[in-house]
């Protein structure tokens, strides 16, 4: 994506990578400030999959080092809304 993403926008593609690893009334159901790793049981080859799906949909680099901002939805969505 060539934008700075909204926050609409960041939230509905940190919803649309996890899809797969959540269903649908999962994902409807789960807490924006909740862990996504423990509450979703994601091992480290699915989170590495999520940030693939993330950096695919919006064009921004995600260094190991910015894995700790990849939270939960709110911090997923605060990180790809700062970046530009």
């Amino acid at each position: 994506m060539s934008h700075t993403l909204s926050r609409d926008e960041a939230d509905a593609v940190v919803r649309t990578a996890l899809r797969g690893f959540a269903s649908d009334a999962e994902l409807a159901t789960l807490a924006r400030t909740q862990p996504l790793r423990p509450t979703l049981d994601l091992d480290s080859l699915d989170f590495l999959t999520f940030v693939e799906k993330l950096t695919r949909a919006t064009g921004v680099r995600i260094d190991e080092s910015d894995y700790p901002r990849l939270a939960s939805i709110d911090s997923c969505v605060e990180f790809l809304t700062a970046v530009e």
